[in-house]
């Protein structure tokens, strides 16, 4: 508990969250708000998840609240994409390229996955794209493959999750993916990468129709050359 800070109460607590959530603008721990606000983590983790549950099932609201492995979010519903930016006077967001797209969805389903790996799969190089989606922090690394080399192994980030409005990779669509062995050997599999978002969903993603980039609201400035 903070110092000068009262425990609040239990009927205040959700109120108290979303409150703190609204302010934030981005995902804030369980841990965090249990210091704050006077209770365990594992009681936030369960007050968050039950309040989430309601919160998003009544769509009179224009927000809603994603739940993560260790934090939580508000954020806008996808439906109100084209109001928000308008009143914001948002011309363009940042987009990601079919390569890039390609790139996460070879990763989100096999991860951890070196590069090599995805070059493999994509049949192309994949340098730019891994380096690019390192920077804007929608994929990182993660260790090494104990192979010769040492190759990097990469996986994505919860930034990943919140871009594409998700809480775990387990809600991705079932694929046959490709997988890489331990040992280091890689089983190439010719596969359709599937749309990483159902255009249905409440997300912080804006689906385009097929063959368009896809407009992401996490960063203005996520500016990807696809190859």
């Amino acid at each position: 508990m903070m110092e000068n800070l009262e425990k609040i109460e239990i009927k205040d607590l959700e109120k108290a969250i979303e409150a703190i959530l609204f302010a934030a603008g981005h995902p804030v721990t369980y841990t965090k708000l249990g210091e704050v606000l006077g209770y365990t983590e594992s009681q936030i983790r369960k007050t968050v998840r039950a309040f989430s549950e309601r919160y998003n099932a009544n769509e009179e609201r224009g927000i809603m609240m994603l739940t993560f492995e260790d934090s939580c979010q508000l954020c806008t519903r996808e439906s109100f994409l084209p109001y928000i930016k308008e009143a914001l006077g948002i011309k363009k967001g940042g987009n990601l390229s079919a390569s890039s797209l390609e790139v996460l969805a070879i990763i989100a389903y096999n991860e951890p996955v070196t590069r090599a790996f995805v070059d493999t799969v994509r049949k192309v190089d994949s340098a730019y794209i891994v380096n690019a989606l390192c920077e804007k922090n929608l994929i990182e690394v993660c260790g090494k493959l104990d192979v010769p080399g040492r190759p990097y192994l990469y996986r994505t980030t919860s930034t990943f999750l919140r871009c594409f409005g998700i809480e775990s990779l387990e809600q991705l669509p079932y694929i046959d993916a490709p997988r890489q062995k331990n040992e280091g050997e890689i089983i190439p599999l010719d596969i359709e990468i599937p749309e990483m978002n159902d255009p249905d969903d409440s997300s912080e993603v804006e689906s385009g129709a097929e063959g368009e980039e896809l407009e992401l609201l996490e960063s203005p400035e996520m500016d990807i050359d696809g190859e």
